[in-house]
């Protein structure tokens, strides 16, 4: 019997096809997602049922039975079809935060100087904006210009006494601006400081270690309260009579030594995360101490510990809030402040305040969480993705 022949050789290739339904858009995102288990069905109804039963009402609180504008609290017990009601109206006081914006964000800045504070503002951007930017031109200078050239302007422009520029002192700083420079020199300070404070205690020299150990142990051992307390209530009587310091520089100082303590820890867990081939390597190059740890050790180290790093700088923002206690107002104090405010006096304005300066907290740390993400991302160089 003749055998046929079975062979097929394919002359052309079958045309790219587009996936199933169920394999693309939405519904594909819904069932991989939110149906893909009962468990995460289960979870999902239960996340459905929450939101109905609490997004409507907080939406109707926060804008639809909201006051926007007033001259004082009686707007604020006024309900949208009329009359008043003093219990049980969940309308938002945004009137409140909106007569008092001016202050929540300059405190008891003088109000004709206040034009140097939006000019330290707009300079601090525009040379902020391209550091962040990797490709960016000129960065070293960029970066000169930020951490050396920012510090000086703004000195000479918000406290002024210079150049014909009228004095204003720190007590009348508050709001916003002293959360952002008591952050920001935080931010700079803590982290050089925190590198230098994680290589000497893993120094080979003894009192170079002794001495770094027992600054980040001590430190790291009392809260933040106590270290501002100390800044601005026992370190005056240590000093020699007649000598003493702006209350600003004090909590700058307290805020500072503060966050370097923790920022040495993250430091020095990104050391030890680097094998030590690395360090044999580069001694088998003949590099110093220093060239050894600047050019192959620490631009490791560093992107390995990007979340630790980023986590202390949203904490050091966030804790800022405690120079209060010193009788310093930031945003958070200079919110609360106005709380006893007769003409805003009312149930109403302290949980809109609050919100308010919630809000402007999270959209910092929010902005640092998610550029942290991005460096991240770009320095994943050493892993397939």
């Amino acid at each position: 019997m003749q055998e046929h022949d079975m062979t097929f050789v394919r002359a052309e290739m079958i045309n790219a096809q587009t996936a199933p339904v169920s394999e693309r858009g939405v519904l594909r995102w819904l069932r991989t997602n939110l149906l893909s288990t009962p468990l995460d069905i289960v979870l999902t109804v239960i996340g459905v049922l929450l939101v109905i039963a609490f997004v409507p009402p907080l939406l109707n609180w926060a804008f639809i039975d909201a006051q926007w504008t007033g001259p004082d609290r009686s707007v604020c017990a006024t309900i949208a079809q009329g009359g008043v009601q003093p219990e049980g109206w969940s309308g938002a006081c945004w009137a409140f935060v909106n007569s008092k914006f001016e202050q929540f964000m300059y405190g008891r800045y003088s109000f004709d100087e206040r034009w140097r504070v939006n000019l330290v503002a707009a300079i601090f951007v525009l040379l902020f904006i391209p550091l962040l930017m990797p490709n960016a031109p000129y960065k070293a200078l960029n970066a000169v210009l930020f951490f050396f050239g920012v510090p000086v302007i703004a000195f000479f422009l918000l406290v002024g006494g210079y150049f014909g520029l009228p004095y204003v002192p720190t007590q009348q700083w508050g709001g916003l601006l002293v959360t952002l420079v008591i952050s920001f020199v935080g931010i700079a300070v803590s982290l050089p400081m925190g590198i230098v404070l994680a290589l000497g205690r893993r120094s080979k020299m003894p009192i170079v270690k002794m001495v770094c150990v027992v600054f980040i142990e001590i430190v790291r051992g009392v809260p933040l309260v106590t270290v501002l307390f100390m800044a601005s209530v026992m370190l005056p009587l240590f000093l020699p009579a007649g000598m003493t310091f702006d209350r600003l520089l004090r909590a700058l100082v307290g805020v500072a030594l503060f966050a370097s303590a923790y920022m040495a820890e993250v430091i020095r867990g990104g050391l030890q995360a680097i094998p030590k081939g690395q360090y044999e390597g580069a001694d088998s190059l003949g590099l110093g101490y220093w060239q050894k740890m600047i050019l192959i050790v620490l631009p490791q180290a560093l992107k390995l510990v990007i979340p630790g790093i980023v986590n202390t700088f949203i904490g050091l923002f966030k804790d800022t809030s405690l120079v209060y206690i010193i009788g310093m107002f930031d945003l958070l104090g200079i919110v609360r402040q106005n709380f006893s405010d007769a003409t805003w006096a009312s149930p109403q304005t302290p949980m809109s305040g609050l919100i308010f300066a919630g809000f402007v907290f999270w959209i910092f740390c929010f902005g640092m969480s998610r550029y942290s993400i991005y460096m991240e991302r770009r320095l994943d160089t050493g892993h397939s993705r």
